[in-house]
């Protein structure tokens, strides 16, 4: 019964923890990446090319700063515009303020900011085009910006979770008993000796 409590009650972790956060992070994938902003030439759209089978998308931008952002939460640092022929199917600004910074390299100072601005879905068979333009950007010293598009993560099953978390309270309650039962056994007499055989070498005399 112990082995039988011990699977329910990883199974349930399995399915109340593991699974939303697998449908969640690894159900991503990276569809592509596209520059849209540098000093060099300045602010330009991207157009991509997206078919109905990609949908959903999730859209998000990263932008690389010379040094850390000094942003208000309130403060918007960029407009993102995505158009599907002559319809607009996202608008956002972005302040990056909440978004946590990663090194590009250990010997520069650039920092790379990433922020979800929103997701297609549907998704038309059409090309979409992904316009950034400046909101509040005048005093950071940004060295890139790029629309990075990724497959949005897998439905989560509303059902699995409290099922999950059934099935820990269950496993961990018949563990818990099962192994109480177990230190409340008493204990064998160490002087009982096994009966002697009736017959054979050592067998009690008649």
């Amino acid at each position: 019964m112990r082995l039988l409590f011990l699977l329910m009650l990883l199974g349930g972790i399995a399915g109340a923890i593991a699974y939303p956060w697998m449908a969640s992070d690894l159900g991503v994938s990276e569809v592509g990446s596209f520059r849209v902003f540098d000093p060099e030439s300045g602010f330009r759209p991207a157009v991509v090319r997206l078919s109905a089978q990609d949908s959903p998308i999730r859209v998000l931008v990263e932008l690389t700063a010379a040094r850390p952002l000094e942003v208000a939460a309130d403060e918007a640092l960029i407009t993102l515009t995505v158009a599907a022929g002559s319809r607009t199917v996202l608008a956002q600004t972005l302040t990056f303020a909440e978004a946590s910074p990663r090194e590009t390299s250990p010997q520069l100072s650039d920092r790379i900011y990433r922020q979800q601005a929103g997701t297609i879905d549907p998704v038309e068979d059409a090309d979409h085009t992904f316009t950034v333009g400046p909101a509040g950007m005048e005093a950071v010293d940004i060295r890139s910006i790029d629309v990075v598009l990724a497959s949005a993560p897998a439905a989560i099953d509303p059902r699995v979770q409290p099922i999950g978390f059934a099935l820990m309270a269950i496993g961990f309650v018949g563990l818990v008993l099962s192994l109480r039962r177990g230190r409340n056994r008493p204990p064998e007499n160490p002087n009982s000796q096994p009966p002697k055989p009736r017959w054979g070498r050592g067998a009690e005399p008649r």
